[in-house]
């Protein structure tokens, strides 16, 4: 289990303590913003792959105990929750957006808010957040909760994040940006900002996320060893 806590501060610390702060910009003028955008992926591959591997040890452990009994119909709600997941990760991939790396000029776009921007201007991160928010809600052993509930704070924090550095990097054009999106999924469609328009997120990222969805159903147990369907 040491392992995995260390594995989950690593991930924790690489998002939140370099990307995330003024040390980003040390590095930057230091490496470069190509040689620190290649270095930090590398490094945020190999963090969550040591992350998934220590997971899969920590599983077996012994103090890998659970702390309570998951009902039976939490892991159909998991389904559904996954299919947003996907949705979201897959817009966020395709959508164009001033807050994803190097498309900053985007935010000149006069069109650039449609699709799932009018739902959230993070739409990726929130996709990781609701994936990692439906995996603790039917996990109740330790290891899965330092898996997910550390996927889930480095989303949500990320999002925060982001609109830091692009408020502060693009100024006027990052606060007219925002005001016309929400962090927050729907915040902006509830207080009238914005409108829900299915047809506008396409049809590309809703094949992909059922994609995505159907195949994690069936792969499931040969990769992570444990059905879906509980």
């Amino acid at each position: 289990m040491a392992n995995l806590i260390a594995a989950a501060l690593a991930y924790l610390l690489l998002h939140r303590a370099i990307s995330g702060s003024k040390l980003r910009a040390t590095v930057t003028r230091r490496l470069g913003e190509t040689r620190y955008l290649r270095f930090f992926a590398f490094a945020s591959v190999a963090a969550l792959l040591w992350l998934g591997f220590a997971f899969a040890d920590a599983r077996s452990r012994p103090e890998n105990i659970d702390l309570w009994t998951v009902p039976p119909f939490a892991s159909w709600l998991q389904l559904g929750t996954q299919l947003i997941a996907f949705l979201f990760i897959a817009s966020g991939l395709v959508t164009p957006n001033p807050g994803t790396v190097r498309q900053q000029e985007a935010v000149n776009r006069p069109d650039i808010v449609h699709g799932m921007l009018r739902v959230t201007r993070h739409p990726f991160l929130w996709g990781v957040a609701v994936f990692a928010a439906g995996h603790l809600s039917v996990r109740s052993d330790v290891a899965g909760w330092i898996l997910f509930g550390t996927l889930l704070i480095v989303a949500v924090s990320g999002t925060a994040s982001i609109d830091a550095k692009r408020r502060h990097l693009l100024g006027e054009q990052w606060l007219a940006f925002s005001s016309r999106t929400s962090n927050i999924p729907f915040a902006a469609i509830l207080d009238g900002r914005q409108r829900l328009n299915f047809m506008e997120i396409g049809w590309r990222p809703v094949l992909a996320a059922a994609a995505a969805w159907g195949t994690s159903l069936f792969a499931h147990p040969y990769l992570f060893g444990g059905s879906v369907f509980r």
